[in-house]
């Protein structure tokens, strides 16, 4: 029996570049920066003072019941609007989306900090204490509640999971939901990933681990600079994305819209290091190999790669090395480029929100830039080709992503045209 094909049917997204699909992929197809000086905390006693939050988002601007809007998190919120865009996109409704043979998979990072930080305010404030701690506390420091609000709205009642790979865990639903529907335990899958995440308790937890840049709060544009030479740690960024998969002939036979195949994926675990990635690159190299395998497709036949690139010193040259270990001399002929530079690092939903920008880039036939890509770190063996600065129109058939998390965990999804 032939193994059944996943393809897209429908996408959206909540970022710092924009609140649709077609806002943040304009954006990021022309270099402009989501990051910005932060507004959600005083950032004032931070030395990291900039982050990408999403901007101008209402959950009431979404077709929702209001009173069921309360009780969703900020973090639910945010998939949950990416979520109806995409269910809008794909041609379903609540009503004809199916209920018991669609599922839904979201990749978490952090997730509940948030709700976290304003119980614990409130609980160590004097003039409040443990009486005062919101009573959906206890749901919303559940990192299943995002999915659970997306269940609740479309009244899915296939199975709703969220699973935590830090920043492969978008790439990796989508993984899960691939193998899921290959196996017909789902027709339809709301794959991908949420998080927010700029919280004075985050950029602090991860001020103290240096993994933040901290050199350009008074010019927050500039300071996502993958592969540049004057990197010097990643940009924490918030947002959701979700992508609508579904089983090629399900989708064949309602006449639905194909934006393209999910035609591999591939996992691996570095199992080397809590927070520094493999210097050379083989958990990765390992994930890439198994997604070329899962598709039946060769590293040649890639021609645009999007990659992790989160513009710390150490990932951006181990994840080159693993590039030059994966594609060999079509290394150098690869159209590579990091739209975090644009959206800043989204962690849980990083890997869904660049699936989305790869399918975007299919359609178009376009490699959006790495912007700030001013001296590329040759020094250091970061010398192909990564679109610095400005994007590019080429023949795109193919494309992949990766996504390399804290932890050692690696993620890769191929999509292709169909």
């Amino acid at each position: 029996m032939a193994q059944r094909r996943v393809v897209v049917t429908g996408l959206g997204c909540v970022s710092s570049v924009g609140n649709n699909v077609n806002d943040s992929w304009n954006a990021v197809k022309n270099g402009k920066s989501g990051i910005a000086n932060i507004t959600l905390f005083d950032a004032s006693k931070h030395l990291v003072r900039i982050a990408g939050e999403v901007k101008d988002f209402d959950i009431n601007n979404y077709d929702i019941d209001r009173k069921m809007a309360r009780k969703i998190s900020r973090v639910g919120k945010f998939l949950l609007g990416a979520s109806i865009e995409a269910v809008n996109d794909s041609g379903y409704t609540a009503e004809t989306i199916g209920k018991e043979n669609t599922g839904i998979i979201t990749g978490v990072g952090i997730g509940i900090s948030e709700e976290c930080d304003n119980a614990y305010s409130k609980y160590y404030d004097p003039n409040c204490g443990v009486n005062r701690i919101p009573p959906l506390t206890a749901p919303f420091i559940l990192n299943n509640e995002p999915s659970a609000g997306v269940a609740m709205h479309f009244g899915i009642h296939g199975s709703a999971w969220t699973l935590s790979t830090a920043c492969a865990s978008g790439t990796d639903a989508l993984g899960l939901a691939l193998d899921m529907i290959r196996i017909g335990r789902m027709d339809v899958c709301l794959a991908g990933g949420v998080d927010a995440n700029v919280t004075g308790f985050d950029i602090g937890c991860y001020q103290a681990l240096s993994a933040l840049t901290t050199k350009f709060n008074d010019n927050p544009k500039k300071a996502s600079r993958p592969f540049d030479r004057d990197r010097s740690g990643f940009v924490m960024a918030e947002g959701a994305a979700v992508l609508i998969l579904e089983e090629y002939e399900h989708a064949k036979k309602r006449g639905a819209h194909i934006y393209a195949e999910l035609a591999g994926y591939g996992g691996s675990s570095d199992a080397y290091h809590i927070t520094a990635p493999c210097p050379d690159g083989a958990g990765g190299v390992l994930a890439m190999k198994k997604a070329f395998a899962d598709a039946g497709m060769t590293p040649e036949d890639i021609q645009y790669y999007n990659a992790h690139g989160t513009s710390t010193v150490a990932n951006d040259v181990s994840e080159t090395i693993m590039l030059k270990s994966v594609f060999g001399k079509h290394a150098y002929k690869l159209h590579i480029s990091s739209t975090k530079s644009e959206t800043g690092h989204l962690v849980g939903a990083a890997g869904a929100i660049e699936a989305i920008f790869c399918i975007k880039a299919l359609e178009d036939n376009f490699v959006p830039p790495t912007i700030n890509l001013d001296n590329p770190d040759v020094e250091h063996g970061c010398d192909l080709d990564y679109t610095p600065n400005k994007g590019v129109e080429c023949e795109l058939n193919a494309v992949a992503s990766c996504s390399l998390g804290f932890g050692g965990h690696n993620g890769c999804v191929i999509f292709k045209k169909i």
